[in-house]
């Protein structure tokens, strides 16, 4: 008996076979009916009609113009966007597969021969493992006057006349009149910048840029000095080169593996891709005269920055000092309502955390269904200080500029609690449950924990213009109750700030409280009272102690924290303590301090500190911090961290500028140093018709 598949039925259906034969279903039938040609030659003949009609008739798409925009839109992904980043080296640090060279080598070739070089123009950072040259280096030409432009060449200064000694530029006409450094544009045009690719930026952003901000360039800010200009200049290629491979390995993730080359995903901001080192970084690159790396970013901005698609906690704290702290100073800074509307649209994300018995928020809040929590390890579900007490800044001058009140009221809320609860020998637990409106663990710190909570105190005053009195009073009895509980002296006359846990000092010091430098020396000279002398003796002694901490390790690089017991001082004894991730706290009270006493002290430590990171943080791809600050060849952590760019390279930056660069007066910085303008005395402050504030 023949197999089933061999057996076919009656009739001549099955291709022309009769009844009851047998055919092999391997052979192919050997020719078509005539009814079947028609229809094949019918198909091919409207195939063929409809590509001749669609080459001939059809609208342009492909014209050269649009073929270039296309690729100037993958360029700016980088080559990253056709060869994904490797996997992480498990050889030799920072290795890469040789094929995976060799196959971006054939592709950038093969790319750059059909485009002009600028469209994949890499800024030339003179990236090495020796960390490049000096100052303005990475392809930069330099005049005698340390003014810079990418890929050489002069930069051609805006008319004198229309120029305040600062170096801002403005368009010309009548300007506002503003502080030192500042110029508002008369209302009538845009900032101008030099050069047809910056014109065609100034077009796109017609309509969206308020016609009030500031521009800054390479002279804006320079010191008389040219060893210090120099020094400026080294800062500002470090920015380029940290900017410029994120761009090219973790655009549009939130920060870079510079080793890895790729995206670091396990940061506070998990896998979604909110671009947190561009908008960190925005006003740095602003603030340096980087505007054509500013306008990549504003644009990624505008198209790609969202969080309608996360569906995961963030955490309220980090979000608005990085995010909404970032947007507000770039709206401060150019006028731009971009920035504006997508801070609100951040701070209103933040909202649902709010909604508490006390109105203390919680730490984490889902953005996509806007349920709330605390962290399970802060003791018994506690709100943190540090975290709910670093909001005022931000949410009240959102208010003020946007003509809402819902988000000062929030923060005055929070306000209010704090004024009225007890408070344990006058000090503020880092702890404190949003439901009953109780302290929880007496841990009171002015490093991790609680820092930044009396750094805003002392700021809000400022930011208000002297206004907000009940926040200046609160900071002061603060202080007053740290330096009794918690300043000590060691016996070679170091000054440090210990955390304290149920009455006992443990004599620790974060590098988180390294700021508390600048916090004591701001304190200090912003009010002539009678802790004036006080605060400044102890923020120099502060500042002081953590440069102490730095040169002590073998990097010149400070631990995460240090101790002062047993015959040590400014050490790290522990393992997980001897790290460092790029920290911008000492440098940011060297940077204040250089500003309120110009101890040339201060500078010095700061350009020590330039060259331990390049020497021991910098590679060929980015910076990384280190997982032991006391070894020769230390392990680095393969984390190029969003405030690196923020705030680490924006108060090196600052140290060794003029101080008609962001004036103190003028400006206050929250704690992600994004500077934010001082009421009433800034015209860049921009409330809104009818806005008031208490």
């Amino acid at each position: 008996m023949l197999p089933t598949y061999q057996r076919v039925g009656s009739g001549t259906g099955n291709g022309g076979t009769t009844n009851g034969s047998v055919t092999n279903p391997l052979l192919g039938r050997r020719s078509f009916r005539s009814r079947e040609k028609c229809l094949i030659l019918l198909v091919l003949s409207t195939f063929g009609f409809v590509c001749f009609g669609g080459f001939f008739f059809l609208p342009d798409n492909f014209s050269a113009d649009r073929v270039l925009k296309a690729y100037k839109q993958f360029q700016r992904a980088g080559p990253e966007i056709f060869i994904p980043a490797p996997p992480p080296a498990h050889g030799r640090t920072g290795e890469e597969d040789i094929h995976k060279q060799d196959d971006r080598v054939k592709l950038q070739e093969k790319i750059r021969k059909e485009l002009p070089d600028d469209f994949l123009e890499k800024p030339d950072t003179g990236g090495g493992d020796d960390g490049g040259g000096g100052g303005g280096g990475g392809g930069e030409e330099t005049d005698g006057a340390g003014e810079q432009r990418e890929g050489g060449g002069p930069i051609d200064e805006p008319d004198q006349a229309n120029r305040l000694p600062g170096g801002v530029g403005v368009v010309a006409g009548p300007a506002i009149e503003g502080p030192d450094g500042v110029v508002q544009p008369p209302q009538n045009g845009l900032e101008q910048e030099d050069g047809p690719e910056q014109e065609q930026v100034d077009r796109r952003h017609q309509g969206s840029r308020s016609p009030a901000g500031l521009i800054f360039n390479a002279s804006v800010g320079e010191d008389p000095d040219q060893a210090v200009r120099e020094k400026r200049n080294k800062v500002k290629e470090m920015m380029v080169h940290a900017w410029s491979n994120y761009k090219l390995y973790a655009w549009g993730k939130n920060e870079l593996r510079p080793l890895s080359k790729r995206g670091h995903s396990n940061s506070i901001f998990g896998s979604f891709d909110l671009g947190a080192t561009i908008v960190d970084g925005l006003d740095t690159l602003y603030l340096m005269g980087l505007h054509k790396e500013f306008d990549e970013g504003r644009e990624w901005v505008e198209r790609k920055f969202t969080l309608d698609n996360v569906d995961a906690e963030l955490s309220v704290f980090e979000t608005n000092i990085r995010f909404i702290g970032g947007f507000l100073t770039c709206y401060a800074f150019t006028g731009d309502r971009l920035f504006l509307e997508k801070a609100r649209y951040v701070a209103d994300k933040l909202l649902p955390a709010f909604q508490t018995p006390t109105g203390i928020p919680y730490a984490l809040v889902n953005v996509h269904n806007g349920v709330s929590k605390n962290y399970g390890w802060a003791s018994g579900g506690s709100s943190i200080l540090s975290e709910f007490g670093t909001l005022h800044m931000e949410f009240a001058y959102l208010s003020d500029i946007s003509g809402d009140s819902v988000y000062r009221e929030r923060v005055q809320t929070i306000r209010a609690v704090l004024k009225d609860i007890e408070k344990p020998k006058g000090l503020y637990p880092n702890y404190l449950n949003p439901k009953t409106g109780k302290w929880g663990q007496q841990h009171m710190s002015l490093g991790a924990l609680g820092d930044s909570f009396y750094e805003y105190l002392l700021k809000a005053w400022i930011q208000s213009g002297h206004e907000d009195w009940e926040a200046r009073e609160m900071y002061d009895e603060a202080m007053q109750s740290i330096i009794k509980h918690m300043v000590r002296n060691t016996p070679s006359g170091l000054t440090y700030v210990s955390d304290m846990k149920f009455d006992r000092l443990e004599h620790k010091m974060d590098h988180l409280a390294c700021f508390a430098g600048g916090l004591f020396g701001l304190g200090g000279t912003s009010l002539n009272n009678q802790y004036s002398q006080q605060y400044m003796e102890i923020g120099e002694g502060l500042t002081n102690t953590c440069h102490e901490s730095y040169i002590r390790t073998y990097t010149r690089l400070g631990p995460e924290s240090f101790r002062f017991n047993d015959g040590v001082e400014a050490k790290a004894l522990k393992a997980q303590e001897k790290y460092y991730i790029l920290r911008p706290e000492t440098f940011e009270s060297y940077f204040i301090m250089w500003r309120l006493t110009h101890d040339q002290k201060y500078r010095d430590w700061g350009w020590d500190a330039v060259q331990a990171l390049e020497k021991h943080c910098r590679t060929p791809t980015g910076y990384t911090g280190l997982k032991n600050v006391y070894l020769t060849e230390p392990v680095k952590d393969d984390v190029q961290q969003s405030f690196f760019l923020a705030e680490t390279l924006k108060y090196l930056y600052l140290l060794f500028s003029d101080d008609s660069l962001l004036p103190l007066d003028d400006w206050v910085f929250n704690t992600e140093a994004h500077p934010l303008p001082v009421k009433d005395r800034n015209p860049l402050y921009r409330p809104a018709a009818g806005s008031s504030s208490p």
